[in-house]
């Protein structure tokens, strides 16, 4: 180690009134050591992926066993989940009924109706779906709607359609077809004439549609999704979009729920224009808690004035933790709390409960339900 000498030669000189005293100083310190360098306080390295910071924040917290009202879950696929589990998470929490959009068409429409809604009476409403395995057949709309009216007569209570329509499904052309194709417009008349909803399912969060990049802000959940990510060579989500308004406006005796705040939940103007414009169109909340919680304020606005068009889903098989985690999210004011266990993780952001009015959580947990839904709690 390299050591310092210090030399000095200088006098001082003290004033000590009345008397002055000069000191004369010529000499060499001792060796003095330099000083060891700092060593730095680096953080381990760390993945994003594993990056999970605790908040600080001290706030109240409330969680609650039951909603303030009958729920009915407009919005859920039970497929392959054992009624009397969802009965128990049901029971737990204050829902009277769920819908389960998986009933699929024929037999096996008719088994799910026996596994779910003949064993249960009242608890569960089971939806149909369309075989669009058949589009290319002639006549392809009237023959379905034909089956559609055979499911409704074996007990169907509404009609499902999923994000595929306008985003995979193919003809034999190779094309997409589009939620607009004319084909299918003998399915939407016969939802009208039988008096059913159809659930319907266009297009995604905004994000799957860009490219996964370290902009996306659903990178993690596109990483462990790698297949909901429609970007390239895809239809734009407005496009997709686009052809569900044409549809809506061809058959305003039809009603129209759509699928996770109309599969805009993160642009509630859009939403709002378009609840507007279609008063046959009307939108669920389902698996959108995230978005919502995240512009508390605007969330509140839109769920207070269009109270009438909003309907409670979450697309989650029955879970006690889930729906009690959408009562704090509708009831209470708690303040920056994660929401990912209502449904999955979608985004690295926290939420903010809403605390509706009771009219407008009467009418979101079940009233609006009353009124779309054939059967809706034991309503023929």
């Amino acid at each position: 180690m390299v050591e310092l000498r210090t030399c000095w030669n200088y006098s001082v000189v003290l004033l000590l009134l009345p008397l002055t005293v000069t000191f004369s100083f010529n000499g060499c310190s001792k060796p003095t050591p330099s000083p060891a360098p700092k060593e730095e306080s680096k953080p381990p390295g760390l993945l994003l992926r594993d990056y999970q910071p605790k908040s600080m924040l001290v706030t109240e917290q409330h969680y609650l066993e039951k909603a303030k009202y009958p729920v009915i879950d407009d919005h859920n696929h039970l497929r392959e989940s054992d009624p009397e589990q969802c009965l128990k998470a049901m029971n737990a929490t204050g829902v009277a009924q769920v819908v389960n959009l998986d009933g699929d068409w024929g037999d096996k429409l008719k088994e799910n109706i026996e596994k779910f809604e003949k064993k249960y009476p009242g608890r569960f409403l089971t939806y149909a779906l369309v075989d669009w395995s058949k589009i290319d057949e002639p006549d392809f709309g009237i023959k379905a709607a034909a089956q559609l009216e055979a499911d409704v007569k074996a007990g169907a209570h509404g009609l499902k359609i999923h994000k595929t329509l306008g985003l995979t499904i193919k003809d034999k052309s190779g094309k997409i077809v589009p939620v607009d194709d004319v084909r299918i417009d003998p399915i939407w008349a016969k939802c009208a004439e039988l008096k059913i909803p159809v659930e319907i399912h266009i297009g995604d969060p905004a994000a799957f549609f860009t490219p996964l990049d370290k902009f996306n802000e659903r990178y993690e959940e596109l990483e462990f999704h790698p297949d909901w990510l429609f970007y390239p060579n895809y239809p734009a989500l407005e496009e997709i979009l686009r052809q569900g308004e044409n549809v809506y406006a061809r058959h305003p005796r039809t009603t129209f729920i759509g699928a996770h705040v109309g599969s805009q939940a993160e642009n509630l103007k859009a939403v709002a224009a378009r609840l507007d414009k279609y008063r046959n169109y009307y939108v669920d909340i389902d698996a959108r808690l995230s978005e919502l919680g995240r512009q508390p304020y605007s969330a509140r606005k839109f769920l207070i004035k269009y109270q009438d068009r909003v309907l409670f889903g979450t697309d989650t098989p029955p879970d006690t933790e889930a729906y009690r985690l959408h009562w704090r999210f509708l009831e209470t004011e708690d303040e920056y709390f994660d929401i990912s266990k209502s449904h999955h993780f979608q985004g690295r952001w926290m939420v903010y409960g809403l605390n509706l009015p009771d009219q407008v959580l009467q009418k979101l947990y079940f009233k609006n339900a009353l009124k779309l839904i054939p059967g809706a709690a034991g309503k023929q």
